[in-house]
């Protein structure tokens, strides 16, 4: 065995925070991630550092807040060259592997094989880097299998029918089409399967850090019929059903015109959830599928295991769909942390983020820690223990950021400005409004508060801003990206 712990990082890709049974949710069910909260500690209020793809998985690798390493949106990539807590960890003596979705690169027309980017992924310190990709326009590990299964044009039209509907009708949320294909085939049994016949053959000697990074439950919710009959719509919670507040912002403006669901019915709401929740069920039982491998291994006494989600997703609330808004569907995510052996079980309430992630899994392997770091280890709060006297205490503030709309959330407030005018837009009382449905940015009452805000944490949040990549994000990005707003996954 070795003497350093594992780590594996299971990291899913848009599980709202509130989805899970260990926090309280009696609706969904994840018995296999509450049975890991059973023996560790679910941190209830953890935000990504943004709420879309490819700028929270670059703050999660970079440790860096968006405004830094600059991948503002999906259409922007950070550096492989810069920082990387994988590539600290691999230098601590670790053999590092990802299995599933990365998302650091700018989806292109005629990308090639993932494998043929496999360097990429060397660079930010993955030795193992076994990729999925969703375009159609590219070849990867996963689209081989199913041509090997003959099943790849069954994949390829539902993921055709899926972004652009059928015939002039997009399909709304509630209408996904259960999965087609045989469980096995579902791309994220596929990717844990992978997982899982790795740690089942790793013989060397070296400790590892493994990310698992599922595909769900990111729509299509297209979980098995199965996993669809375990839910009874009616039995579902209701979304926030009031639109955004006035006065709205840009940013909300933007992705209601995009995701909004104005006609939404109660019903229709219920029914969405009911496959999300599907989803989720379904990708729980994968997860339990790594716990139970690594248990035949008798690695459970030396692995810690981390679980967690890029962002949310906003699943009807405020009669919008998907994310990149500050609302607490899309920025609250699920955190899990199970420390070697296990621990007696507790809900942290403190505010924390991807970056204490960061810091959390550095220390774990005994690695260097990141030379610009934002982030604090949560092992000695877990090692402490319920009983201790900082037990609920978190950050001050986190930070999220996405499109070039930056966001600062303290225990009461959470508000949101243009990163580049500074321009205050959303400012909500989270204390005494969790629902967000009274946008107090013109109160007149609360001008001490922005102004604080302003200084106190927007300043320190964008004092290092990566100019030359704010350039390329108000330019639009990478101009010849498939558009960001129907990514495959």
């Amino acid at each position: 065995m070795a003497k350093q712990p594992n780590i594996v990082l299971i990291f899913s890709d848009q599980h709202r925070g509130d989805a899970l049974g260990c926090i309280g949710n009696s609706a969904v069910r994840t018995p296999h991630l509450d049975g890991l909260a059973g023996e560790g500690v679910a941190f209830k209020r953890c935000s990504t550092n943004s709420p879309l793809c490819m700028p929270a998985r670059a703050s999660l690798v970079t440790g860096q807040y968006v405004n830094e390493h600059g991948a503002w949106g999906n259409r922007n990539e950070a550096d492989q060259h810069d920082q990387s807590h994988v590539r600290n960890i691999r230098d601590a003596g670790y053999c590092t592997a990802v299995f599933g979705k990365t998302h650091f690169k700018v989806p292109q027309v005629d990308a090639g094989h993932t494998r043929d980017h496999e360097d990429d992924l060397h660079d930010w310190g993955y030795e193992v880097a076994h990729e999925i990709l969703g375009e159609p326009t590219s070849g990867n590990y996963y689209s081989d299998f199913l041509a090997e299964r003959k099943k790849l044009q069954i994949h390829e039209n539902l993921k055709a029918t899926w972004k652009m509907g059928q015939g002039n009708n997009t399909l709304r949320p509630w209408e996904h089409t259960p999965c087609q294909l045989e469980e096995d085939e579902h791309v994220d049994a596929y990717i844990t399967n992978k997982a899982n016949e790795w740690i089942a053959q790793y013989t060397d000697e070296r400790p590892f850090y493994l990310q698992v990074a599922t595909v769900g439950p990111h729509p299509p919710f297209d979980a098995p019929a199965r996993y669809r009959d375990m839910f009874d719509p009616e039995d579902m919670p209701t979304a926030i059903m009031e639109p955004p507040a006035d006065p709205v912002s840009p940013q909300v403006k933007t992705m209601y015109g995009r995701r909004g669901l104005p006609d939404m019915t109660e019903g229709q709401s219920r029914l969405m959830t009911s496959h999300y929740y599907a989803k989720i069920a379904f990708d729980d039982a994968l997860i339990g599928s790594v716990v139970e491998t690594l248990t035949r291994k008798g690695l459970m006494d030396n692995t810690w295991i981390i679980y967690t989600s890029d962002h949310g997703e906003m699943l009807g609330d405020h009669r919008m769909a998907q994310k990149a808004v500050f609302y607490e569907g899309a920025l609250n995510i699920p955190l899990i942390i199970r420390p070697p052996g296990g621990t007696e079980p507790w809900i942290a309430n403190g505010l924390t983020d991807h970056l204490d992630m960061v810091d959390t899994m550095l220390d774990a392997a005994s690695a260097a820690p990141l030379e610009n770091d934002h982030g604090v280890s949560l092992i000695p709060k877990i090692e402490a223990g319920k009983g201790a006297a900082n037990a609920q205490q978190g950050k001050d503030v986190t930070f999220s950021e996405v499109r070039l709309y930056s966001m600062a959330r303290t225990d009461r407030y959470k508000m949101a400005i243009d990163s580049v005018t500074r321009e205050p837009l959303e400012l909500f009382d989270m204390e005494n409004d969790p629902n967000e449905l009274n946008n107090l940015v013109n109160e007149p009452s609360l001008s001490e508060v922005r102004e604080a805000m302003l200084k106190e944490h927007f300043d320190k949040l964008l004092h290092n801003i990566n100019k030359a990549q704010l350039e390329v994000a108000q330019a639009g990005g990478i101009p010849t990206a498939i558009h960001e707003d129907y990514p495959a996954y």
